[in-house]
């Protein structure tokens, strides 16, 4: 006990001691007999309207028929995993029958330079010239709505072609590679035939081309532009090479001060983001001395995940140069990082290299490969010379041809990716060359690649946007390549996690159970509370890390993640945890015993969890009725069921599609569609539950039909949910005066059965006594319109007991305004005037409308439901009164939780001058270095034709640093970090209590009283006193600052991981001498001039003319201003930048 304990707990008792004298004295009798009589009041009108008592009455009729079953967890997760297992084994199948496809194709087709070949280019299909006339590779390509691919315009007979725009479309290695994989057409169909569950298949070409089934419409970007490049992506580059350990070292000697920088830079961030989180990495700056950018993981290798390749990219910006590059005792550091991790047995274990970027080399450094790299060549030296310079080429060329590395030479920022990319080739060469077709599965991610991504994020639950691919490489068969270990490309299909999901069926887990999986990383692939998008304004986007949430920040009561650890290590096993469960975004929290089951999917690097809370949610309730029975009831026009949920599979057979959940399940018991695939188990549950719940429709009729609008206004709707997801509700007024409408529809999340979910209003009854309703007001932030909350929605669980075990069937509520508890409310708080007031002690008569009072309604969060003041309505009481609240929690009466966010985004002051845009923007430090050269008109230029080096982020922000208006906006950015924030709850086991708090010249008086049945608190305090020198307390979120010991320990730990079944490394047939040589693009000013001049010739042709340039606009301008000279622009400047990057011999 601390030194402030006893005198802070004396003066508390001070204050409670009755001699002391109060303004205001506050009978306590009076405060009980109002709060039984609104506790009354209350009671009578919710269980009336509800129907709740006769609903526990039905449920209790049928009890002697009801069986509990007591769920095994472990069996439980066992059985979702071989079903998850067989799933998943379906899609590998597919997958392996298109790469057989392609290597054949391959193995059959001769090259042909001269080949000359139409094919569907997604860009252009369906295009029309001036004529009328189809453009070329753009024939007509018939695109449908598909709901199995979200509604998408696809066409299922065929797929098509895509291309970034720095890939030109005629290129004889285009064309062969389009060519030869046609042969996927027919096994795409083929497989979609098989597994209609199949979603997208692909084959991403290493010579840049995409082939994607079901073919699409590819549309650029706002301007004009295709960024997306099939090679860059997780899928391609984990099939195409094993786990991989990189130093990156780069040279700031004063030499590579300006445009070479620049590059070095581009080239940094281009090789961070082939990396993923099976790979390990640091970075090494040199000139006069070695130092590691960020001094924290100095002397060893961390993890590539999201975060840490972010953090790399922000230290990558600062880099300055100066001083003398000595590169040896930068490839000295590396050397003995990569052995210390290698004889450790950490890290990837695999693939080593060191990436060395430079712009030259004129050291003796071959003592340091004999040192540490000779003769066995464990580690591969890969060498980037910068710039144009070519008198240290065959230095640096030597260096990458000695160390079974590659060599290339970057004289400008185009040069960058492609020049990266050639790594990743020589890395796949031992695997190629053994013919090793490894399995991979990505980490799970949300592809924004295609159209209508945005409408997705809005209309799903976060948690199932996310899909993981399998992907497996493609090789060349032919004996004459052998030894160069060709990679024709990686052929993929994507699985939405949603699918998986399916396979663990809500009803199976209870109330508050949940199913997810992790990776062999720790990572999250999916789980209810996993939340990967944040708001920007009005936009929905991917946070920066959503893709690398650990499984123990959000199972976080996992203190010593004995979890975590045997998932990762794909145990099978049990484990029970006492949690507190985040509930209504945050400002509420369960207290839940968890019984955590789990066991590892077979064939992948995943592992599944069940959770089951202890008590009612480890029960399955098991009701009999027969078909004919239930199937009536079902026909009750205020019946629903949980369209979410999987009772028939309607996804597979388009004739099923249009289906609704309910309207398939009559069709299947009906016998009206015999193919329908159904869940016997849940239907039968749902049979059982429409004909207990059928009189409840009668009941709410009759009672709407004899409402008195005077004395009960105010009462809108009732309903009911079961655990089998099934839902009814009746309006008490019509619907054009409901006062939220959004609840129980699609709008409101929330309050309906989802995939993710139970309704909040029943996940609450059901931790609260049978027969005790929970009243829930939307607090101000969330009220609809940003006003003051309009409704109370109020709910209770329905109990039935079998044996011993008790198991909730339903929850049952009503939804009423709020002013008709307020007016109930003010009527019981006031005695009449001719009140006997001589057995009391105070102030009598007394009246809640009375000056001298205050008088609160709060929920047992602290939430105020009715004030005098209205403007008070749904704020945390704490922050009305500081003064009782800090009382309250002093006696107990409340009590603060201290909850943790570690997937929250924190908001970063503006700064004008951001370090971070540079990095962001490659062309920005380019434009920046080269401005006074050229002339506005040229940056114009390089808007359209640059831009296809980078992805439209980069431009879009260059633009913004080049907007001439140079209005600097102040505006904060949003970066994700750990939160801290307090809940409030109230302790039940306190029915009342009061005191006096001293406030300086005045005591005031408070008194508190609990309203029976319900988790709502009477609380009546003096409103005399002034107390304003108590803080309030308030709701406010904190961001979790580390000491900068602490912060570096966290960055350092290598938390357990579970590394990839297979390596390859080496093989001793590789071509070492393939190591690479100049590959430098060089675009002339006339490339440049001339095919614009010719398309705005062209474009004047037509009637589309230059608009005027004005000042401070010039860069946010469009260029063409209607649609039809916008599409003819569009597709202008993406030819003009195929013909310039790839003119014709």
């Amino acid at each position: 006990m601390g030194p402030w304990a006893v005198p802070w707990m004396m003066l508390s008792l001070f204050c409670l001691l009755p001699s002391a004298r109060a303004q205001t004295k506050i009978p306590l009798e009076t405060v009980k007999s109002w709060a039984d009589a609104f506790s009354g009041e209350l009671y009578s009108i919710v269980t009336k309207y509800s129907g709740s008592l006769l609903l526990q009455k039905k449920y209790k009729d049928v009890e002697p028929t009801l069986k509990i079953k007591e769920v095994d967890g472990v069996e439980l997760v066992k059985k979702f995993s071989e079903q998850m297992e067989s799933m998943l084994r379906r899609k590998v199948e597919a997958v392996e029958r298109l790469v057989e496809a392609a290597e054949d194709a391959d193995l059959n087709h001769e090259y042909n330079s001269s080949l000359e070949f139409d094919y569907y280019n997604s860009f252009l299909i369906n295009e029309k010239d001036e004529n009328d006339n189809y453009v070329e590779l753009g024939d007509e390509f018939i695109l449908e709505p598909n709901e199995h691919f979200n509604n998408l315009l696809v066409n299922t007979t065929y797929s098509d072609i895509q291309l970034p725009t720095n890939v030109y479309n005629k290129d004889p290695d285009i064309l062969n590679g389009v060519y030869m994989s046609e042969a996927l057409n027919p096994i795409f169909v083929d497989n979609f035939e098989r597994d209609p569950t199949l979603t997208w298949q692909y084959f991403g070409s290493s010579t840049g081309f995409f082939r994607l089934y079901p073919g699409i419409k590819w549309l650029p970007d706002e301007n004009g532009v295709i960024s997306f490049d099939c090679r860059n992506r997780g899928w391609y580059i984990q099939a195409a090479t094993s786990p991989k350990d990189i130093v990156i070292i780069v040279d700031v000697s004063g030499s590579m001060k300006g445009l070479r920088m620049t590059i070095a830079k581009h080239t940094i961030i281009t090789i961070l983001d082939t990396l993923g989180e099976n790979d390990f990495v640091n970075i090494i700056a040199y000139n006069d001395y070695v130092h590691f950018i960020e001094p924290c993981f100095k002397g060893i290798l961390v993890q590539a995940d999201r975060d840490n390749r972010e953090h790399f990219k922000q230290l990558v910006d600062e880099l300055q140069a100066k001083g003398v590059g000595t590169v040896n005792k930068a490839l000295t550091e590396s050397f003995k990082i990569l052995r210390e991790f290698r004889d450790a047995g950490q890290g990837g274990l695999c693939n080593q290299a060191i990436m060395l970027i430079t712009d030259g080399a004129v050291e003796d450094y071959e003592a340091v490969f004999e040192k540490y790299n000779w003769p066995d060549r464990k580690v591969r030296v890969f060498t980037y010379l910068i710039g144009r310079e070519v008198t240290f080429a065959p230095n640096v060329k030597w260096i990458a041809c000695n160390n079974k590395g590659y060599y290339t030479q970057i004289s400008t920022l185009a040069d960058v990716q492609e020049n990266v990319m050639e790594y990743l080739h020589v890395l796949s060469r031992p695997m190629v060359i053994n013919h090793d077709h490894d399995i991979i599965w990505t980490e799970a991610y949300m592809d924004s690649a295609l159209p209508q991504s945005e409408e997705l994020f809005a209309s799903q639950a976060q948690s199932l946007l996310l899909m993981t691919t399998v992907a497996m490489p493609v090789f060349s068969k032919k004996n004459e390549t052998r030894s160069h270990g060709i990679l024709l490309g990686v052929v993929g299909s994507d699985v939405p996690l949603r699918e998986l999901l399916k396979l663990a069926p809500r009803y199976k887990l209870g109330v508050h159970g949940y199913a997810f999986l992790n990776t062999n990383n720790g990572y999250i692939l999916s789980h209810p509370d996993l939340r990967p998008l944040y708001k920007e304004g009005k936009k929905l986007k991917p946070k920066p890390n959503y893709n690398s949430v650990d499984l123990s920040e959000v199972e976080w009561e996992d203190q010593d993640e004995i979890l975590r650890t045997a998932m990762i290590n794909g145990e099978t096993g049990y484990l029970s945890m006492d949690v507190k469960v985040p509930v209504d975004k945050g400002k509420r929290v369960l207290f839940l015993t968890n019984d955590y089951f789990f066991t590892d999917i077979s064939g992948t690097p995943f592992s599944l969890g069940v959770v089951l809370s202890r008590g009612h949610g480890e029960y399955i309730l098991l009701g009999n009725t027969s078909v004919e029975e239930g199937l009536h009831d079902l026909l009750q026009p205020d019946l629903s069921l949980a369209n979410e949920w999987i009772y028939c599979i309607t996804d597979i057979d388009p004739d099923h599609r249009k289906l609704s959940q309910l309207e398939a399940v009559i069709r299947f018991l009906t016998g009206e569609e015999p193919d329908l695939e159904c869940d016997e188990e849940l239907v039968q549950e749902v049979l059982f539950d429409a004909v207990v719940t059928a009189p409840m429709e009668a009941y709410w009729t009759t009672l709407a039909l004899n409402m008195s609008m005077e004395t009960e206004a105010g009462v809108e709707m009732a309903f009911l949910g079961t655990r089998a997801g099934l839902m009814r509700s009746a309006l008490y007024v019509g619907s054009e005066k409901i006062s939220n409408r959004k609840f129980l529809t699609q709008k409101d999340k929330g309050s309906i059965f989802t995939m993710d979910h139970f309704p909040l209003w029943y996940r609450r009854a059901a931790e609260h006594p049978p027969g005790s309703f929970i009243y829930s007001i939307v607090s101000e932030d969330d009220s609809e319109g940003g006003g003051l909350p309009k409704v109370v929605t109020v709910s209770t669980a329905v109990a039935v007991s079998v044996d011993g075990k008790m198991g909730i069937a339903a929850a049952v509520g009503v939804q009423i305004k709020l002013e008709l508890l307020q007016r109930k409310f003010w009527m019981a708080m006031q005695q009449p005037n001719d009140s006997d007031c001589s057995a009391l002690d105070g102030a009598c008569p007394l009246s809640c409308q009375d000056d001298i009072l205050n008088c609160f309604l709060l929920d047992n969060n602290g939430f105020i439901l009715v004030s005098k003041r209205p403007a008070e309505t749904g704020k945390f009481f704490g922050a009305v009164d500081g003064s009782v609240m800090t009382q309250l929690l002093n006696m107990g009466m409340f009590r603060r939780v201290t909850m943790y966010d570690y997937q929250a985004m924190c908001k970063v002051p503006y700064h004008h001058h951001n370090g971070a845009r540079p990095l962001l923007s490659p062309i920005y430090a380019f434009l920046a270095a080269v401005k006074w050269l050229i002339s506005d008109f040229l940056i114009f230029l390089l808007e359209f034709n640059m831009s296809s080096f980078w992805h439209s982020d980069n431009l879009a922000d260059a633009k913004a640093v080049f907007h001439h208006s140079h209005k600097h906006k102040k505006h904060d950015t949003l970066q994700p970090c750990d939160t801290e924030y307090p809940v409030f709850v109230y302790e039940p086991a306190i029915k009342e209590t009061n005191g006096l708090i001293e406030c300086g010249d005045c005591q005031k008086m408070f008194v508190a009283q609990q309203i029976a049945s319900s988790n709502l608190l009477l609380l009546i305090t003096d409103a005399v006193c002034d107390c304003s020198v108590f803080p309030p307390i308030l709701l406010d979120v904190k961001e979790v600052k580390y000491i900068s010991t602490l912060k570096c320990e966290r960055m350092r730990s290598q938390k357990l991981r579970r590394r990839p079944d297979t390596c390859h490394a080496f093989h001793p047939e590789e071509n070492a001498q393939d190591c690479g040589g100049t590959a430098e693009v060089s675009i002339s000013p006339t490339l440049l001039f001339l095919p614009l001049a010719l398309l705005l010739q062209d474009l004047r042709g037509q009637g589309c003319h230059w608009p005027e340039w004005q000042e401070g606009r010039r860069w946010g301008h469009r260029l063409f201003w209607d649609a039809r000279c916008d599409s003819l622009g569009r597709r202008g400047i993406n030819d003009m930048a195929q013909r310039i990057l790839h003119p014709t011999p």
